[in-house]
């Protein structure tokens, strides 16, 4: 009697023990919930923390609400001039109605990343083919995302129960069959660039060298007309002094004359002269005073 006692007491706490498991549940802040009754939403959108429902009546579904990202593969997308373009993306997405979301793909990422994936192409080939290839990799390329994240985050909310937080270019880039066609187009060009740069800098060198030059002879003109200026008036003071010193004394300035001259003439071993003996130019050498002897009158 007693055992069948106990054992009706551990079936009664097993069978609270299941009803309350059953019954209890909780979300955390990194989930969205919503309960069902057979299949069907009977609330949607179940806030976090501790809740109550009907064991085997209801159950719950629970889906990521943290931010996600999905990675498209590798797209091939033409420009406004019929450029090809090789272009890599990513979206980020966040589940904001989970009743919808459920609706749209029975709470399975997959499905969701299935419609997402195909909506980014389609809109990011809009973009890219209303637009020209210096547009895209120049600094508008963020702006040219916007429009495109914004009819997404309202189509998908709409239809999927998601929002579109943001689409990014990983990579954009030409196909490799034109690649080395373009290279070589930048290359001839940048040689053309170079070409007429070093023929500008040798146009400006040689006005530079031509001014230079012409400066020159300018200074050296000036230099020499100035230095005959001061030869000039150097040898014109000389003759002022010479003048004024022989006034002074005119005997001694005619000896001091005579004795350069004869330094002058004899400086050099093998110099000669053929005057004769009575010459002027020996007189003082046969007179100290430079006077004409008795023998030479």
């Amino acid at each position: 009697m007693v055992n069948n006692r106990a054992l009706g007491i551990v079936a009664l706490l097993a069978v609270g023990a299941w009803i309350a498991s059953s019954s209890l549940y909780v979300v955390t802040e990194k989930q969205r919930a919503i309960k069902l009754r057979f299949g069907e939403v009977v609330q949607a959108d179940i806030e976090p923390g501790l809740h109550v429902k009907w064991p085997v009546l209801n159950t719950v579904r629970f889906f990521d609400a943290r931010v996600q990202m999905l990675e498209s593969t590798e797209s091939r997308f033409l420009t406004a001039r019929r450029n090809a373009l090789i272009v890599d993306s990513y979206v980020k997405w966040q589940v904001v109605d989970p009743s919808l979301f459920y609706q749209a793909t029975r709470g399975e990422v997959s499905r969701a990343e299935g419609l997402i994936a195909p909506r980014v192409d389609e809109s990011l080939r809009n973009a890219f083919g209303s637009r020209e290839v210096d547009k895209i990799i120049s600094e508008e390329r963020n702006e040219m995302l916007e429009e495109p994240q914004k009819q997404l985050d309202k189509r998908l909310r709409e239809e999927v129960g998601v929002s579109i937080l943001d689409i990014r270019l990983k990579r954009v880039e030409l196909p490799q069959e034109v690649q080395q066609a373009v290279f070589q187009r930048m290359r001839t060009e940048r040689n053309a660039e170079a070409r007429q740069y070093r023929a500008q800098g040798q146009e400006q060198a040689e006005r530079i060298r031509a001014r230079a030059d012409r400066e020159r002879q300018v200074t050296l003109a000036n230099a020499r007309k100035k230095a005959e200026t001061l030869r000039g008036e150097g040898d014109a003071k000389a003759a002022e002094i010479y003048a004024n010193a022989y006034k002074q004394d005119e005997d001694f300035f005619d000896f001091y004359r005579s004795l350069q001259a004869y330094r002058n003439s004899f400086d050099k071993g093998d110099d000669m002269l053929l005057l004769s003996p009575d010459s002027e130019f020996f007189r003082y050498f046969r007179s100290p005073n430079g006077e004409a002897s008795s023998n030479d009158e």
